[in-house]
């Protein structure tokens, strides 16, 4: 596999000095639950691919985080390496922004009691995950204290900016809010976040339930997910099954038809003309289902094959890693350490000289 690969944060220019002086700085992390799905490259991960290009960006896979519910260990090792193959496949590029799995850095666990103790009961119970999982089920206790996880993942690295869905933004503003709470009480410490959203809501809804969002967490056989994974002949079959309505006239009205509108949105994310535009052109949904069909593979080959092509390199995918959590972990442990002076923990001491 060709390309380059940073040694290490000397080359690219940081310093200690410079993470809470830096003017911008992007964090945001993807959770390895599930495949990543179509709906993600038009949201997260596509806004990722263009950003690292713009400014200072950390990029992780949030493995911890799968851990809050039930889960296979080895299917998860496996997802996660899946998981950050597939970022790459998509565009990320290790050579640009930094990309390392959330359980390489074990800053992340250090700077997480400090959250939780810094957070209150009552704060991370109003959650709105926590609370929708806790009135249906017996949760774990990881699920209620997972926002202080999510708070030191970005508080580590002096972010600046946390791109993120509606859905998130809660656990953004805790974050903000817990570090100006350490920042009163134990002295300047950490660099406090802003959530950014992303100007058009790209949201893409399941093909079988287009009222609700298309999900990575869906089963892997759901038939209205399609994942950036999907063969030609898969996402063919799940398009042709895409719902739609009893009316014969292709007509973009998300509220009344929204398995028309869904279809519509899905053509206009890869082409420059609008749903209501795109409408007028078709006379029959087989001829939509046909363009959505030959638009998603095109958009999807390029993925599939940089994808097959690391799988054949699983050596490009270990450096990249490795160099990524190496430079993630230079960042996060003058930040850990100074929130663990600031907060009264004794520093080690340097070992005692050897005798001559």
């Amino acid at each position: 596999m060709s390309g380059r690969l940073d040694a290490g944060p000397a080359k690219r220019g940081e310093t200690e000095n410079t993470l809470t002086t830096r003017k911008r700085r992007v964090f945001s992390g993807t959770a390895p639950s599930g495949r990543l799905t179509l709906g993600n490259l038009l949201g997260a991960v596509g806004r990722w691919t263009v950003l690292q290009y713009e400014t200072d960006c950390l990029f992780s896979v949030v493995d911890l985080h799968a851990v809050t519910t039930e889960h296979d260990p080895r299917e998860l090792a496996a997802r996660t390496r899946e998981f950050a193959t597939t970022l790459f496949a998509a565009g990320l590029n290790p050579d640009v922004c930094t990309v390392f799995v959330q359980g390489h850095v074990p800053e992340h666990l250090g700077l997480t009691w400090l959250m939780e103790c810094t957070a209150y009961d009552g704060e991370l119970r109003r959650m709105i995950q926590y609370r929708e999982k806790a009135r249906q089920e017996s949760v774990r206790v990881s699920l209620l204290t997972y926002p202080a996880l999510m708070a030191a993942d970005i508080l580590l690295y002096g972010a600046t900016e946390v791109p993120v869905g509606e859905d998130q933004r809660q656990h953004v503003e805790l974050a903000r809010d817990l570090a100006l709470r350490f920042n009163h009480r134990y002295g300047e410490t950490f660099v406090v976040p802003e959530v950014t959203l992303p100007r058009v809501a790209a949201r893409l809804s399941d093909l079988q339930e287009p009222t609700r969002k298309m999900s990575k967490s869906d089963p892997d056989d759901a038939v209205g997910v399609i994942r950036l994974l999907d063969p030609p002949e898969v996402v063919r079959r799940k398009v042709a099954r895409a719902v739609t309505d009893s009316e014969r006239e292709v007509r973009y009205d998300p509220g009344a038809r929204p398995g028309v509108a869904n279809l519509l949105d899905l053509l206009a994310a890869f082409g420059d003309d609008g749903p209501e535009a795109l409408a007028e052109r078709y006379a029959s949904y087989g001829e939509l289902k046909s363009d959505v069909t030959d638009a998603v593979v095109d958009a999807l080959r390029p993925i599939q094959e940089r994808y097959r092509d690391l799988v054949a390199d699983p050596g490009y995918v270990d450096t990249a890693l490795a160099v990524g959590a190496h430079h993630a972990s230079d960042l996060a442990a003058p930040v850990l350490a100074r929130a663990q002076r600031n907060f009264g923990l004794l520093p080690l001491p340097a070992p005692a000289p050897s005798p001559a």
